[in-house]
C-alpha cells in the first residue's frame, strides 16, 4: 500500500487514488513526486527545489499526453487535415481540459502543498491540478512504460473525445450556436467568485440560458473560466 503525505508531514494513503486511475505503482515514489507542489519542498532553494516537485513529471507527461492524443485523433478522423487535428489536440490537452481530468481522477485532496500556498487555495487552482494531471500521467510512464500510460490516457480523455468529438471549437462559440439553433437568448456570464492572490488568480463563473440550469467553470483566467463553463454546460445537456 503506497503512501504520501498531505501538506507535506501527514500521512496519506495512495490506495484509493491508485484506484481511480487503474493503476498500482510498483514505485508509490513516482506518484509521490507528482503529487508534490513546490511549495511543499522544505529546505531547498531553485532549481533544487524544482527538482524535487512535479515540474520535471509535468514536462514529460505533457509531451506523453501530447504524443497519445495525437495518435487518437489521427486514427480517429482519418480525412482531417493538420490544422484540424492540431485544434482538436489543443482543446483535448487545454489547461481547462486537464483539470477537469484531474477532477475525475481525484486528484485534489492528495496534493503536497506548502502552508501559504494551501491557504491561498491552491489545492483547487486549475493551473496546478492540470500540471499535476500531466505529471501522474508521466509518473504512470516511468513506473510501468507507455502501454500503461496509454491507458490511463485512454480512460480519462478517450471519453473526453467522444463526447465532444476534440471538436476543434472554443466552447463559448459552440454553446452560442446551440442556443441560436434553438431560438434562445446569447449565454450569460456571470463572475461567481475571485480567489487567489493577483499574481495567481482562480475565477469561478457561472454561464446562464433561459429555461435550463446554469453551469459553472473555474479557470485562471476570466476566458478560462468563461470556457470551462461553456463545456460544463454544453455536457449537461449532450448527456
Amino acid at each position: 500500500m503506497s503512501r504520501s503525505s498531505r501538506g507535506g508531514d501527514e500521512p496519506v494513503d495512495l490506495a484509493a487514488l491508485e484506484q481511480s486511475l487503474g493503476h498500482v505503482f510498483a514505485d508509490p515514489s513516482y506518484l509521490t513526486l507528482a503529487l508534490t507542489h513546490i511549495s511543499a519542498v522544505t529546505g531547498l532553494q531553485g532549481s533544487r527545489a524544482r527538482v524535487k516537485s512535479y515540474q520535471r513529471l509535468e514536462f514529460l507527461g505533457d509531451h506523453v499526453l501530447g504524443l497519445v492524443v495525437s495518435d487518437m485523433l489521427y486514427r480517429a478522423y482519418p480525412d482531417a487535415e493538420e490544422g484540424e487535428l492540431s485544434r482538436r489536440l489543443s482543446d483535448l490537452v487545454c489547461e481547462e481540459a486537464c483539470a477537469q481530468v484531474a477532477a475525475e481522477m481525484g486528484i485534489a485532496s492528495f496534493v503536497r502543498l506548502g502552508a501559504g500556498e494551501e491557504r491561498t487555495g491552491g489545492r483547487h487552482r486549475p493551473a496546478i491540478l492540470a500540471d499535476i494531471a500531466e505529471a501522474v500521467l508521466a509518473a504512470v510512464y516511468l513506473d510501468a512504460g507507455f502501454p500503461a500510460a496509454e491507458k490511463l490516457v485512454e480512460r480519462f480523455w478517450r471519453p473526453r473525445l467522444q463526447r465532444h468529438g476534440g471538436a476543434g471549437r472554443d466552447p463559448k462559440t459552440a454553446l452560442q450556436e446551440w442556443a441560436q439553433a434553438r431560438g434562445l437568448p446569447p449565454p450569460h456570464y456571470r463572475l461567481v467568485e475571485r480567489d487567489g492572490p493577483d499574481h495567481n488568480p482562480q475565477f469561478r463563473i457561472a454561464v446562464e440560458v433561459p429555461g435550463w440550469e446554469m453551469a459553472e467553470g473555474i479557470g485562471s483566467s476570466k476566458q478560462g473560466a468563461q470556457k470551462a463553463a461553456a463545456a460544463a454546460f454544453l455536457e449537461r445537456v449532450s448527456s
